[in-house]
């Protein structure tokens, strides 16, 4: 059994925002899940995706 390890990036820090994600290497999958409930659903993406979905959000494509 694998242990999954979640990350937070550096840029989040404990209490400065309310609108964290955390992301994971799953096997062949890219794991995104909330930080404030990490015990609810998780979205898995493919690598492709997952860097699709950081590109659009870094160029404002998104409405988020």
């Amino acid at each position: 059994m694998t242990t999954v390890v979640w990350r937070r990036s550096s840029r989040s820090t404990e209490g400065t925002s309310s609108q964290c994600v955390e992301v994971a290497k799953l096997l062949g999958e890219i794991g995104i899940r909330d930080s404030k409930a990490p015990n609810a659903a998780s979205l898995a993406l493919s690598p492709v995706s997952f860097a699709d979905l950081v590109t659009r959000a870094k160029r404002g494509e998104l409405s988020l």
